[in-house]
Formats: C-alpha cells, sequence, structure tokens
C-alpha cells in the first residue's frame, strides 16, 4: 500500500467527490479514479457508495479513514520533528470560536516575534473544531467549555472566563419579552447556544423562532435592527451597550459563565511554533487592553 493512496482516499472522502479531491491534490481526475480503485481492489472490499451526487464512505471506508488519519498524522509529525528547531518556522493552523475578543492582540504579538510562521486561522462552533483538532486537521484551537467538557485526548490551557449576555436592540425590554423573542444563534455544536437552552429548558420556556446565522457581524447587525436576541460574551458588546446601541441583559451565574479554552492533542509532537503561540496566549490572558472599538 502506497502511502499516496492514503492521501488521496483521505481528499475523497473529506471532499466526497473524486473531481474535487483532484482539484484539491491537483491530479489528474482518472489518477484519482484508478487509485481508489487500486487501494479497494488490494483491500478486497468497496471504500466508497458511489451515487449522482458525490461518493460515500462505505462500513469499510469509515475503518480505514481512522487508520489512514493516524498514520498520515504521524508522517506529518516525522516531518515536523526532523525540521523542527528551537526557532518557530513553518505551518501553524489554529481554529477559533467567533468571539475570542482578544484574538487580534495574540495574533499580533505572536506575527511580530515569529515572522517566519505560517500561521492560518479557521473559524467554526466549537463541536467541530474539537473535532477537527482530535482528527489532526488543526494544530489547536479555541473553544467553549470547563475542565468537566475535557476530551481524554485534549490537553487544555484556559484562555479567558467570559461573562455571556442576552443582547436586545435598544428598545426597553424585560426576560418576560426576551423569552417570547425569536433567538439569533451560531450553528449547532456552539457553546453558548448550548448555555441559551439550558438556561430556557429551566425557565420551561419553548422558543418562538431559532435562527441559525454564520458570524457575529450577521447575528449584531440582525439585533440592532430588532430582528431577535442572542446571548453571546459581554466582552464582545460591553462597548455598543455603553454607546446606547444595545441592551445587555445578565442572567444567574449559572447559565452565564463559560471558558474560553485552547486544545491540543495530548499525543501530537508540540513543535516550536505551537509551544511559542501557548507561551504568547499565556502573556496576554491578563492583558488590559480595551476592546476592539469595531467588532
Amino acid at each position: 500500500m502506497d502511502l499516496k493512496d492514503l492521501y488521496i482516499f483521505q481528499k475523497v472522502a473529506e471532499k466526497g467527490n473524486v473531481s474535487k479531491a483532484a482539484e484539491a491534490l491537483n491530479y489528474v481526475q482518472s489518477n484519482v479514479t484508478t487509485r481508489i480503485q487500486k487501494l479497494e481492489e488490494e483491500l478486497h472490499t468497496p471504500l466508497f457508495h458511489r451515487h449522482n451526487r458525490g461518493m460515500v464512505l462505505t462500513p469499510e471506508g469509515r475503518k480505514l479513514i481512522t487508520y489512514a488519519e493516524k498514520i498520515i498524522s504521524i508522517v506529518n509529525e516525522m516531518k515536523k520533528v526532523m525540521h523542527d528547531s528551537d526557532q518557530p518556522v513553518g505551518k501553524l493552523e489554529i481554529g477559533t470560536v467567533e468571539t475570542v475578543i482578544k484574538l487580534p492582540f495574540i495574533l499580533s504579538k505572536y506575527n511580530k516575534q515569529y515572522e517566519h510562521v505560517d500561521l492560518s486561522l479557521t473559524s467554526g462552533v466549537t463541536k467541530e473544531l474539537i473535532d477537527q483538532v482530535l482528527h489532526y486537521k488543526l494544530d489547536g484551537a479555541f473553544v467553549t467549555g470547563n475542565h468537566k467538557s475535557a476530551h481524554p485526548d485534549l490537553v487544555q490551557y484556559k484562555a479567558f472566563e467570559e461573562e455571556l449576555v442576552l443582547v436586545t436592540d435598544n428598545t426597553p425590554t424585560t426576560i418576560e419579552e426576551i423569552k417570547q423573542k425569536p433567538l439569533l444563534v451560531f450553528r449547532s455544536g456552539c457553546g453558548y447556544r448550548s448555555k441559551l437552552r439550558e438556561w430556557l429548558r429551566d425557565e420551561q420556556v419553548v422558543p418562538t423562532k431559532i435562527m441559525e446565522l454564520g458570524t457575529l457581524e450577521t447575528i449584531l447587525g440582525s439585533v440592532y435592527s430588532g430582528l431577535g436576541v442572542t446571548f453571546i460574551p459581554y466582552s464582545a458588546v460591553q462597548h455598543h451597550e455603553a454607546r446606547g446601541l444595545i441592551q445587555c441583559h445578565h442572567l444567574p451565574e449559572k447559565y452565564s459563565k463559560i471558558d474560553t479554552l485552547f486544545i491540543c492533542r495530548k499525543d501530537a509532537y508540540q513543535t516550536a511554533s505551537l509551544e511559542k503561540f501557548i507561551e504568547t496566549l499565556q502573556t496576554c490572558k491578563n492583558d488590559t487592553k480595551a476592546p476592539l472599538p469595531f467588532i
């Protein structure tokens, strides 16, 4: 079995389509098809269900993808170890939830100190970011949670403690009125959404409407226009409240306190670039700079 076959198999599984995988790998489509067929012949089992909309892993394919990801991660780790030095260089892939308000300061400080690191940032909700770190697709990620939510394969560093608040437009509004408004939330897997659901459950409230929106900017713009209410960190909106643009409504600590954590795999080799990123995070934790005025 050729290692290249596993790279191709992984990419087809990720894209769910041979042509998209070939484009991502910069391969000829027929070459990708041949490699997958060769792998299936070698393993004596079909790895994909083929249909008009693309390709989906078979049960045997799902078994193989687990091993393929481990093998590929080990090879990539080996390359990192062989090329690593005390001076951080190379690629560092970080994920983050939308509302890490101090993240621009962390990135700026890190980039100024370690300009030879190719730093990339991916945004998402907590559940999918954890999954990407577990599957070696990200070196680390900022997620929401607490010590009780730790995954056994991950190490986590507490970055910040946040207070979540209910945010409405600047029309005078009571908590009882808020319960009747549409909820503007990030997609499923978001830690803030889970906390909000917990409060609603305990209050025995069934939301009239839940609207999933993709970005913090879209959610806040929709709140300002009176579309509904959201539940996000106070640090992200306190300057808007100070300007009288919105109202923030505080809930009991049980529902409002949440940690922002930085996670990475326990078993992965910690490169100098990742080690220095964690160090930079620790030095920025107590930074008292004001929130960014344009968020």
